[in-house]
């Protein structure tokens, strides 16, 4: 390769390769056949293109009375041709009318089958919006898509605040309940569900724990790891208190309404999604929240992942007093009713209660329960997370606060708060969360095999190596670019060293420390310090990939690691999001080893399915030891033939020093002592202090081998000759 500018990865526009299945939730099962192969279908038997739109729009009818969510929010679904209200009116644009069940009046649909490169423009729209626009009759409109290419002005439209618009995908249709496997292309309107899930043994432990602590109190915790269905666990315990449980002595039996609280739309959408799947009662849900108010808590730059209402699949409001006359339908109702919310939007249901008599919950549900600790000063307004605590502000019979990385605050942040009279929320204070009802945790989780185990590979890259290899690539880039050169050479170093872990390439072939899991992983998530950076590290890493292959001998590049890397952050629509994550989770074609690496700063670590990785790759140190546990997480979820998930740790290592050497430096190698403390945190196997580790070589007090410093690099005149120089030898960590 010549001495230019360092090779950038090649860009191109990432679509859906032929039908991809999606994975069962609890079993990483494909589900056959997906909507994909059913759609493929129609196109093949439709006699034209309209056949072709008959049979989607009468999939689509099928699909509103059968998904459980819709079943219950529309009592009616009729074609357009034969809804009753019609009159002489021709198609203008609208497909499908459904009768709103709630609050009255009807649901405009239009269905657009297009293939999947085909983008929606303003004009494909106009039609339906104008025609649905003059009618009062019409409150709510939905479009649903086979596509996920949209123009800018077409997606403007979705945002009528007249008129509230709901845009459902081809992803909402392959996820959602239906069993897609019971479909015939002959009664494409007749549909079954998917069985329901059973609580496992150790969910049901926990339910039986947590109805038996809230029978004797009003608050509780309920800690339980990441992948393990805590999600789920929770929709069990809510229906035992809508059958009537008695939580304490003399209480009247409950009345089945709940209130479960998260701090995303994207969470909210999820976790209405799943409770409608998998209810054994009926439910009613609301769902309560606003664009504006989860806008005004994200800070300029952050990377946050977050939906907008219009692709939330439920109808949402902010509407005190719409909320308050919709609950009041349903006193009599013997079915769960659940109100969904945003933390941000606890104001509409403190007003809803005390201004316009909705009634008390009989359970509140807070999820993702450490985002409601914090410090409130004396002079300052509680913040919208913190309010759920104040039994005055939300009234509710009892409090449940579920989360798998409990936040708590050490005596000295205590003591500061103290004396400056401020208001301290830590997850051990009982006054406010209670008592710890259960608690399931990471190395519990993995004993009981419901997630896989995880190794630590800290990448130590001889800084000198490097430097050598690419210094002629540095200098013209930095020059092109004007950036510094140790901007790029940083993010050159780290590359190295995940390229190394993504291939299991052991100093001198050895794998001994990986448990003989030799295989080279194919997913991965990489986490950067901004979103900058993550748009660096996508565009460099490929590059710098097929350096290393183009070096090395003939005879071994073809089985040397290839790397695909693409970047998503907050600011991209769920649109784009979803196609970058439907791109992670797809198989490559490629003979040779391929890992598909998603970079991005902060979006991926809380509340977004992603698909089963093999590792996580940490560029920077992380804010936050929640962040990092949470990332970790991702990792730890089972799939066939996963022995581990990896967390890879690259660091540069400057020449002539030994790793171990090089790491008692805490401050430079800061993401190290971050992680692992983070680690320590939240896995009770973990006893010792990580402070206090040995990083002399012995391997006492850490017989599993989980965390392990590997060299990567050393100087060329030591190259053998087959495209990597020689490393030192691996160390584990003994804790």
């Amino acid at each position: 390769m010549s001495a230019g500018c360092l090779p950038m990865a090649s860009r191109r526009a990432i679509r859906t390769v032929g039908p991809w299945r999606c994975l069962d939730h609890f079993s990483g099962v494909p589900l056959m056949p997906s909507i994909h192969e059913i759609l493929a279908e129609f196109r093949d038997a439709a006699a034209g293109k309209r056949d072709m739109g008959d049979k989607f729009e009468r999939l689509f009818a099928g699909y509103l009375v059968t998904e459980p969510q819709y079943k219950e929010r529309f009592q009616n679904v009729w074609l357009w041709s034969e809804w009753p209200g019609r009159g002489k009116k021709v198609d203008t644009g609208i497909d499908l009318v459904a009768e709103e069940r709630f609050g009255g009046g009807y649901c405009a649909i239009q269905c657009k089958f297009y293939g999947p490169d085909r983008k929606i423009e303003k004009g494909d729209l106009d039609s339906f919006f104008a025609t649905s626009g003059k009618d009062p009759r019409f409150t709510s409109r939905i479009v649903v898509t086979t596509t996920d290419h949209w123009s800018t002005h077409a997606e403007d439209l979705l945002d009528d605040p007249k008129v509230p618009t709901h845009r459902i995908r081809l992803q909402d249709l392959d996820g959602s309940a239906i069993d897609w496997n019971q479909f015939s292309l002959k009664r494409p309107d007749k549909m079954k569900l998917r069985p329901k899930h059973s609580l496992q043994p150790h969910q049901q432990a926990a339910l039986t724990q947590v109805l038996d602590g809230l029978s004797k109190a009003d608050r509780g915790r309920l800690i339980m790891a990441c992948g393990t269905g805590k999600t789920f666990t929770a929709l069990r315990i809510a229906e035992r208190f809508a059958a009537g449980a008695r939580l304490s002595k003399g209480s009247p039996p409950a009345h089945g309404r709940v209130l479960f609280l998260v701090p995303s739309i994207a969470l909210l959408g999820q976790a209405l999604s799943e409770w409608s799947a998998h209810a054994e009662q009926p439910m009613v849900a609301f769902a309560v929240c606003s664009d504006t108010a989860v806008g005004k808590e994200v800070r300029k730059g952050e990377d946050t992942t977050e939906i907008r209402l219009h692709d939330l699949p439920f109808p949402a409001t902010t509407n005190a007093k719409t909320l308050a006359s919709q609950l009041a339908l349903l006193a009599d109702t013997k079915k769960l009713t659940v109100v969904f919310s945003t933390y941000q939007s606890l104001a509409t249901i403190h007003e809803a209660q005390t201004r316009h008599g909705a009634p008390e919950f009989d359970l509140a549900i807070c999820d993702e329960a450490h985002r409601t600790t914090g410090v409130t000063l004396a002079d300052q307004d509680e913040s919208h997370f913190v309010r759920i605590h104040d039994a005055n502000y939300v009234r509710a019979r009892k409090r449940l606060y579920m989360t798998a990385t409990p936040r708590i605050y050490m005596d000295s942040a205590k003591s500061r708060a103290a004396e400056a009279a401020a208001e301290l929320a830590s997850m051990d204070d009982p006054a406010i969360y209670g008592e710890e009802l259960h608690r399931l945790g990471f190395g519990e989780a993995i004993e009981q095999r419901l997630l896989a185990d995880y190794k630590v590979l800290v990448l130590a890259v001889d800084e000198r190596y490097v430097s050598r290899t690419f210094q002629q690539e540095l200098a013209a880039c930095s020059k092109q670019t004007g950036k510094s050169f140790d901007d790029y050479f940083s993010d050159i170093v780290k590359i190295t060293g995940c390229w190394n872990g993504l291939g299991k390439r052991m100093a001198g072939g050895d794998s001994d420390l990986l448990g003989g899991d030799s295989a080279p992983m194919r997913r991965a998530v990489a986490f950067s310090r901004s979103i900058a950076a993550s748009k660096q590290v996508q565009q460099l890493f490929s590059g710098i990939v097929s350096r290393y292959v183009e070096q090395a001998p003939d005879e071994v590049q073809s089985s040397l690691l290839r790397c695909e890397v693409e970047h998503v952050d907050g600011t991209m629509n769920a649109l784009v999001r979803a196609r970058h994550l439907a791109w992670l989770k797809e198989e490559t074609a490629s003979e040779a080893p391929v890992c598909r690496i998603l970079t991005n700063a902060r979006c991926l670590s809380e509340g977004v399915d992603v698909p089963a990785l093999d590792a996580v790759l940490f560029l920077n140190p992380r804010n936050s030891v929640v962040d990092v546990v949470q990332a970790v997480g991702r990792v730890m979820r089972r799939a066939e033939g996963k022995k581990y998930g990896y967390i890879v740790l690259p660091i540069g290592v400057p020449a002539n020093t030994a790793p171990e050497d090089a790491l008692q430096d805490n401050e430079r190698y800061k993401v190290v002592w971050q992680v692992l403390q983070a680690l320590r945190s939240h896995d009770e196997r973990i006893e010792a202090t990580i402070n206090s580790i040995d990083l002399s070589g012995a391997t006492l007090g850490d017989p599993e081998g989980r965390i392990s410093i590997i060299g990567v690099g050393g100087t060329p005149d030591e190259d053998p000759g087959d495209g990597e120089a020689p490393a030192p030898p691996p160390t584990q960590i003994p804790l």
